[in-house]
């Protein structure tokens, strides 16, 4: 499980730095347990591969002020699990749910109980995304999603796909971008 902490944390601080990411933004990440320990996502649930994975990226983003939004499994439609902090800063509407293991998701479950004042969200549009082990985060980014090729390419057994995101470009051929 160290070896999962360590690997959390070298593609969080990675993607942080890629990304630009600043205090006050929001990173979503989506991680399937089972596919940590090598299992077909949603059929090997690990809550100690969650609380590991977690404990690699959770001090990273909170050092740096980051807001972590904890993607849940299917079965709770991919809703969020973030601080209310995030929740009132963002203008998210609350939803009632708790997460467990076998309906939200290890990870979201860990987020949860580890989190200062956990509350969970429908919609968000976060600034950059780690997908740990295939769990479709794309919905939860801005619209325009840059794909990051991440060192840290698997965390344990699953694999790691990273996104940044920028704004639109607009205004044809007589704008200018920077």
């Amino acid at each position: 499980m160290a070896d999962i902490k360590t690997q959390a944390a070298a593609a969080v601080r990675e993607l942080i730095d890629i990304a630009g990411l600043k205090a006050g933004q929001l990173l979503v990440v989506g991680c399937s347990s089972s596919e940590i320990v090598g299992a077909t996502i949603g059929h090997g649930s690990s809550l100690e591969a969650a609380e590991a994975a977690f404990a690699g990226l959770y001090p990273v983003l909170k050092e740096r002020g980051i807001f972590l939004a904890a993607q849940c499994c299917e079965h709770l439609n991919r809703a969020l699990i973030v601080e209310r902090a995030a929740a009132e800063k963002f203008g998210f509407e609350i939803v009632h749910v708790v997460p467990q293991p076998k309906a939200g998701g290890s990870f979201a479950t860990t987020a949860w109980r580890n989190f200062d004042d956990p509350v969970a969200v429908e919609f968000i549009k976060a600034d950059a995304g780690l997908d740990i082990g295939l769990t479709l985060i794309g919905m939860h980014l801005k619209h325009v999603a840059v794909p990051v090729r991440l060192q840290q390419s698997s965390i344990g057994e699953a694999r790691v796909t990273a996104a940044r995101t920028r704004p639109k470009y607009i205004g044809g051929e007589r704008a200018r971008y920077e």
